[in-house]
């Protein structure tokens, strides 16, 4: 029984932070093709917060939701064609890349702030990798010029979400039960 409960909370979390990431999208400084969001905020938090396995499962919550019509993702858009679409492959960096933070912050018992920082470091350049490759395929870019879109104008907040996620998730995984 206890097993239930604990599967069950963790079902619960990750519907949450797949609602989270739903929110960041409306927060957002609207750059074409790729918007700068605060969806990354909550990848990283779901991953060093729920685990690799939890962490993914919210992003596969937060996709379905849109997937289903839902207007969830950046720009109010919905529909499976945001999949197929030039910022597609950042949405499926999002469950890489909660996995690659929880599997690389649960090697450490307690992570600390560098720990962090370099685990969710690499789970963004997961979805960064993903995003550019779709970016490139989809809009025909070369790779300066993906590189130019998608990746140079998010970095900066990018650096300053995983700074942040890093600094709360201390605060917050003592509090978690899953």
């Amino acid at each position: 029984m206890p097993e239930e409960k604990r599967s069950l909370r963790g079902m619960v979390y990750a519907s949450m932070f797949g609602a989270l990431t739903a929110v960041g999208a409306y927060i957002m400084i609207p750059l074409p093709p790729v918007p700068v969001t605060l969806q990354t905020l909550f990848v990283n938090l779901a991953g060093a917060l729920l685990g690799g396995t939890l962490g993914a499962l919210s992003q596969v919550v937060y996709i379905l939701l849109g997937v289903i019509g839902l207007p969830v993702f950046a720009g109010g858009k919905a529909g499976a064609g945001v999949l197929l679409g030039p910022t597609g492959g950042y949405l499926i960096g999002f469950v890489v890349g909660a996995y690659v933070i929880g599997k690389l912050t649960a090697i450490r018992k307690k992570p600390g702030f560098i720990w962090l920082v370099g685990a969710m470091s690499i789970g963004i350049a997961t979805v960064y990798l993903l995003g550019i490759i779709q970016l490139m395929i989809v809009a025909k870019l070369d790779f300066d010029k993906a590189i130019a879109v998608g990746l140079l104008p998010p970095l900066p907040g990018d650096i300053l979400k995983i700074i942040i996620a890093a600094l709360i998730t201390p605060r917050l995984r003592d509090h978690l039960r899953l």
